[in-house]
């Protein structure tokens, strides 16, 4: 049975935010062998999240062009914290996306994506500091077995 689970060092990646590269980012984040680790059900949380995450800034923050996006993961307890940063397009009207609520039938682009994300993720904050979009959150992650 395994051990108690302790604060793993971060992953980093960084990546450009064009959607191959974004592609490759979320590959190389799921390849982390803390991630890799997680049960089945808390890897497609943290895939689907990151996965919504990532295509926002190729899509909307960079939409005139690419740029990088810097991503860190570190694995604490039950929980994995998340940072992305990117040098893009600030959020509309400087905060986070609010869907409708209800959810319509049909949703415009923007509308089901950031409701994903805010039913998975835990501490959702959103800051723009001198140029930078920094999007932190945290996502419930045990290890598998735990």
């Amino acid at each position: 049975m395994p051990g108690p689970l302790r604060m793993t060092d971060p992953i980093v990646i960084h990546l450009s935010g064009d959607a191959g590269a974004v592609r490759d980012g979320l590959r190389r984040a799921m390849a982390a062998p803390a991630l890799c680790r997680l049960a089945a059900d808390q890897r497609a949380t943290v895939e689907i999240v990151l996965a919504e995450i990532l295509n926002n800034i190729a899509e909307h923050a960079y939409a005139a062009g690419d740029g990088p996006v810097r991503l860190w993961l570190r694995q604490c307890g039950g929980l994995l914290s998340c940072r992305v940063e990117d040098e893009g397009l600030p959020m509309p009207g400087g905060r986070l996306p609010r869907p409708p609520v209800p959810l319509p039938e049909s949703l415009a682009e923007g509308g089901y994506g950031w409701h994903l994300i805010r039913t998975l993720a835990l501490g959702l904050a959103y800051e723009r500091d001198a140029g930078v979009n920094r999007l932190s959150f945290r996502i419930p992650a045990g290890q598998s077995g735990q």
